[in-house]
């Protein structure tokens, strides 16, 4: 069964369970509502009768002028003496009169309701003043009168119970149509993502959770496809990338093996070779690299890392190309700056960052920490040319180098690293002049958690 038809079957069985026992309890106090108010109006009428019999009878010695009086009122009246347990008056027969004492409902001085036969009354007992005299008036209606009334309430009840249900069902059908309407078609653009179809994607339009999770797909979406066009794009680099050196080693080795190249041009030969096995080498390890901060979290230990500790450990590994370029090397960290990630990698992450900077630097690198409310920031600046706003997107992508860049893999490790170290990085314009990276690593003791 399908959802929607599910949440219309589940909702609508609720609906009627919640009728049955509403309509229950409803129909049994209505009973016992007419009951009360009867007895009220009862009550009311016999105080009335009481208090006008008081007034103009003294006693009941004129038996026939009181019984007169009672007759006319055409009320179910009995007019009963306590002290001699005898009904004096009565507008009911004797049969009746009867039955009623050999139920001894007339004794029974709690007893509300009387049956004879198939019958049932509601009665009102009023004492007459005094009370010693024992006289007592009761009063009587027919339990049909009141039933008629009920069932008549009850019918009514029912055909707003039922409009009410019927209204209740076709807002269900729209509500649950407007939640499962969305379901189904974010289930139509799952299967396009599926399908690899990203192009042929269209937005769902709904609110609430379903919003969010729409959001999601779409951002995914998007994501995956940014991914596999990256990869695609890598490999492509990538082979790219090898085959330029192995087309070099190939073309010098066969040149040597068929003694194409002789002394000079050998000893050159083999030099040009070795360059560029060792390049060959640096692109694949920085791959292996790359692949291991995607695939292997667990080969990440974050431990706690002083600032000043980690910035003097990329200051002295970068002063042999600063003093060869003649580069002026600024850096600056603010006091007791702490932050947890894995050591190594980060400081990897510096240095390929530093290098960077060095090389298109024209005189001057700075180098900052800031500790910040909620991270420290990591500022590394430089007074070259800067990146073009178009290439800053591309710039952490495999295999995008810039002017004088070597692999072109060194930005990409960076931010994996960072990425992994709870951080993110930006690029953006120095006001040296040059380009800016922004590393901004979030202080969340998961990491030591990890450790």
């Amino acid at each position: 069964m399908k959802l929607h038809s599910q949440l219309n079957a589940a909702f609508t069985t609720l609906l009627l369970v919640i009728m049955a026992a509403a309509s229950y309890v409803i129909y049994s106090l209505i009973l016992d509502l007419l009951i009360q108010d009867e007895q009220r109006q009862l009550k009311e009428t016999g105080e009335l009768l009481v208090s006008f019999l008081n007034e103009q009878f003294e006693t009941v010695g004129d038996y026939r002028q009181f019984n007169e009086f009672l007759q006319d009122q055409d009320l179910q009246i009995f007019l009963y003496d306590r002290n001699s347990d005898a009904v004096l008056m009565s507008t009911m027969s004797a049969p009746v009169v009867s039955e009623f004492f050999e139920a001894n409902n007339f004794s029974a001085t709690n007893q509300t309701l009387w049956e004879y036969g198939n019958e049932r009354f509601v009665t009102s007992r009023i004492l007459f003043y005094p009370e010693i005299s024992g006289l007592e008036l009761i009063l009587l209606t027919p339990m049909d009168d009141l039933t008629v009334v009920q069932q008549s309430f009850f019918i009514r009840l029912f055909l707003v119970f039922l409009i009410g249900a019927a209204a209740a069902v076709l807002l269900s059908y729209f509500m649950t149509n407007k939640l499962v309407t969305p379901l189904s078609q974010l289930k139509g653009e799952l299967k396009k993502i599926e399908k690899r179809q990203f192009n042929e994607m269209n937005r769902v339009k709904a609110t609430g959770e379903i919003k969010e999770v729409e959001q999601s797909v779409y951002d995914m979406a998007k994501e995956l496809e940014r991914y596999m066009n990256s990869q695609q794009t890598f490999f492509q680099n990538a082979s790219h990338e090898l085959k330029t050196p192995l087309m070099t080693i190939q073309g010098y080795a066969e040149g040597i093996k068929d003694g194409i190249f002789e002394d000079v041009e050998k000893e050159k030969g083999l030099e040009v070779m070795v360059s560029e096995v060792k390049r060959l080498k640096e692109i694949i390890n920085e791959m292996i690299l790359l692949a291991k901060l995607d695939s292997e979290p667990s080969s990440y230990t974050p431990v706690p890392i002083e600032g000043e500790l980690l910035i003097a450990q990329v200051v002295d590994r970068v002063i042999p190309l600063i003093n060869e370029k003649g580069i002026q090397l600024q850096h600056q960290v603010d006091e007791n700056i702490e932050f947890v990630a894995d050591e190594e990698k980060l400081l990897r992450a510096l240095l390929n960052i530093v290098f960077n900077g060095i090389r298109h630097a024209k005189s001057e690198v700075s180098i900052r920490v800031v500790q910040k409310k909620q991270h420290v920031e990591i500022l590394i600046e430089d007074d070259g040319d800067g990146i073009a706003e178009e290439q800053a997107e591309q710039i952490f992508h495999r295999f995008v180098k810039g002017k004088d860049g070597e692999t072109g893999l060194g930005l990409a490790i960076a931010r994996a690293i960072v990425e992994q170290s709870n951080g993110k990085i930006i690029v953006g314009k120095s006001e040296l002049g040059g380009a800016k990276f922004e590393i901004h690593l979030f202080q969340e003791r998961r990491a030591m958690d990890k450790a």
